[in-house]
């Protein structure tokens, strides 16, 4: 028997390494009962470590017993991040929803995946999160703080003849407003901007 790769952890239940390899870099692994599953952790055992520049791209799939799976990038792993916890609750669909036309039966397992691809194409993907309430905070927070930074250099406005007798070099405020204003316009755009 070859030493597992990959491991998951479910709160309450025993650690699963039990992936099954899809082809030479991709592998999976069923969580049984995962309605009430909240976060995974899925990490590397130490057992074999991935190649230089090399990682593992982790994606949830919450199976529907009538269509083909639909994977959702979560986030990686890799030798200098070997675990990493995942928030799932989110992702799952409603198994509620009946279907009176084509009754079928509930999938009550959802599947994790791993894909063995490069770290630099890794790192460019972005994560499936509860995004909304992200770039909501986000949002609010650089508001907040784009207000208090021109409040903040307001605060020092003088008269132009004290400007003319002083040593000290000045930024016209309109310079500031200028900035917050394109500031707030770019976030607004796309709240990654600056990224």
């Amino acid at each position: 028997m070859t030493n597992p790769m990959f491991g998951v952890i479910v709160s309450g239940r025993l650690v699963q390494t039990d992936f099954q390899p899809v082809d030479e870099t991709k592998f999976f692994i069923t969580i049984p009962d995962a309605d009430n599953i909240n976060h995974i952790v899925v990490f590397l055992t130490g057992a074999i470590p991935f190649q230089d520049g090399i990682g593992g791209s982790v994606y949830f799939s919450w199976p529907d017993p009538v269509a083909p799976p639909t994977w959702q990038f979560l986030g990686y792993i890799s030798n200098q991040k070997p675990s990493a916890i995942f928030k799932i609750s989110k992702l799952k669909t409603d198994s509620t929803t009946a279907n009176p036309f084509a009754p079928q039966p509930v999938s009550h397992v959802a599947q994790i995946g791993i894909s063995v691809e490069p770290l630099v194409h890794i790192q460019s993907q972005i994560p499936v999160t509860d995004d909304n309430a992200a770039v909501s905070n986000f949002m609010e927070f650089a508001t907040k703080m784009l207000e208090n930074f021109f409040n903040f250099a307001s605060s020092f406005v003088t008269n132009p003849a004290a400007v003319a007798l002083s040593p000290t070099e000045f930024i016209p405020i309109s310079v500031f407003q200028q900035w917050y204003t394109n500031f707030q316009r770019r976030l607004q755009t796309d709240p990654n901007f600056w990224k």
